[in-house]
């Protein structure tokens, strides 16, 4: 297509924000209108590159319910040593968030982008050496600090370079493969199991995300800085620079760039504390943010890394069936390929909150979908006075009826909720402080789940959870902040964030 813009409609093009400009229509130089703006390759490859980060979270925790029995063995762990294995790559993911993923504030969306992948591989090859309790734990936990530094990092890098009107579903199609990394993360173990049916087996589990790890963090190097992020910072040159080439296309457009400076952001960004979060501006957004995380995390992780855990007790293959390291492969080969199909209601959970999630709204899709977890939960509690197959129907049903429930909804939205409520200058710090206070009860629900299960039983610790989710329904509405179709530049500038 022809340019015939004139030189002189060149020379001053109006100044706008770094959104304004992601979410400008084009209008080709012969009149031409698009419906809709098109997403670039740059776009793409920072979505890609992202969606892959939530793979390798959720293939390394998941997979943790086939991986856990086989370690207890090798090792020879108590329950408390096998509650620190179950929660490490949690702790690590709790710090991570905070300690790691805040960083991005100062540092940059890239630089922190690139960072988290190179501990990750790191650690994760450290991982499949170990020769004792101590190093697997620390090696589990640095995977997890990686994956922690994830959690605010990719959200913001792609909610910061994509179109206001598709930032949920893309956002939300990012995490989607969270869903798809646990189910990859149970069938290859299953797998590996069936090819190598070793106690060392787990050592290979882990092996298969070493190379395509390596592969991401070299693509992370090519992409360019959050111009978001630059220009709070004052490095206005070099935000237009990075505006120029997210929307580079053909033909191009835009043209010419020129941004808007925001003086008092860049003179107030590089002063910002952790306590910004708590004052008048920012503080309704960490409560919405955060307190929905941390009651949601109490069921989805100890479901989800524990349901090969409860039905291998429905198959009648528990702990206190297995006599071999025979029973204990084929335990978990079994409740592996069960887990499976559970998991599998994640990935139609998360396809029905993309589609939902820029049209239904945040809140609505948040409130319905912590009810039906806890719904999903009093199912699964009815399989304890049932025998026979009913009781592993009812099991699988509540937890893939929760499984479904929680991705539809406060499983997916509350992650991206929290990358959306607070403004640039602390989204980094917000977002990670809200991951963090939900990995407090991941980390919570893992480490204590084996012992709780032994000391008040399978129905009280069921019942406990489908409180929580109750609870976090409660919470949403009283916090609620929608943010569906918003301009993240007008986040925490208009008005306080939470009005």
């Amino acid at each position: 297509m022809v340019d015939v813009a004139t030189p002189q409609t060149r020379a001053q093009p109006p100044a706008k924000t770094v959104q304004e400009y992601i979410d400008e229509l084009p209008v080709w130089s012969d009149g031409t209108a698009l419906k809709s703006t098109p997403m670039t390759g740059m776009q793409w490859r920072i979505w890609a590159l992202a969606a892959f980060g939530k793979f390798f979270e959720g293939f390394v925790v998941f997979m943790g319910g086939v991986t856990v029995p086989l370690i207890t063995r090798e090792f020879h762990l108590a329950a408390a040593e096998k509650g620190l294995v179950t929660s490490a790559s949690l702790a690590g993911i709790l710090a991570g968030t905070i300690l790691l993923g805040g960083m991005s504030d100062y540092f940059g969306r890239k630089r922190m982008f690139i960072a988290e992948m190179i501990i990750f591989c790191l650690f994760l090859a450290l991982l499949i050496l170990v020769q004792n309790f101590l190093s697997l734990v620390i090696c589990l936990f640095g995977v997890g600090m990686a994956l922690g530094c994830d959690y605010p990092t990719a959200h913001m890098i792609i909610s910061e370079s994509i179109p206001s009107a598709a930032r949920g579903r893309l956002v939300l199609g990012a995490f989607a493969f969270q869903a798809i990394g646990a189910m990859c993360g149970i069938g290859i173990g299953a797998l590996v199991l069936v090819l190598d049916p070793s106690i060392d087996a787990w050592r290979w589990m882990y092996a298969t995300a070493l190379v395509p790890a390596v592969l991401i963090t070299l693509g992370r190097f090519f992409i360019t800085e959050s111009a978001n992020w630059l220009i709070v910072r004052g490095a206005h040159e070099e935000a237009e620079r990075a505006v120029t080439r997210l929307l580079y296309r053909k033909p191009l457009y835009p043209q010419t760039v020129a941004l808007l400076r925001h003086v008092a952001d860049e003179a107030s960004a590089s002063k910002k504390t952790f306590l910004a979060l708590f004052d008048a501006r920012n503080r309704r957004a960490t409560n919405f943010s955060s307190v929905p995380w941390f009651l949601q995390d109490l069921g989805t992780y100890g479901i989800g890394v524990f349901t090969p855990t409860l039905i291998a007790a429905a198959l009648g293959s528990g702990p206190d069936k297995i006599r071999s390291p025979a029973d204990l492969i084929a335990s978990g080969i079994h409740s592996a390929e069960a887990a499976a199909l559970t998991t599998s209601l994640l990935v139609v959970g998360i396809v029905f909150a993309i589609a939902l999630a820029d049209t239904f709204g945040r809140i609505r899709l948040q409130i319905f979908g912590f009810l039906g977890c806890a719904v999903g939960l009093a199912i699964a509690t009815l399989s304890i006075d049932a025998t026979g197959a009913a009781k592993l129907y009812l099991i699988m049903a509540g937890v893939m009826l929760f499984n479904f429930m929680t991705n539809l909804g406060p499983n997916a939205q509350t992650y991206l909720l929290a990358g959306e409520v607070f403004p640039t200058e602390v989204r980094g710090m917000g977002a990670g402080f809200a991951a963090m206070i939900g990995k407090v009860g991941a980390v919570a629900t893992t480490y204590g789940f084996p012992l709780l299960l032994v000391s008040v039983g399978t129905r009280t610790l069921l019942y406990g959870l489908a409180v929580s989710s109750v609870l976090g329904a409660i919470v949403t509405w009283m916090y609620r902040i929608e943010t569906t179709g918003v301009n993240l530049d007008q986040i925490g500038r208009l008005a306080p964030a939470g009005d």
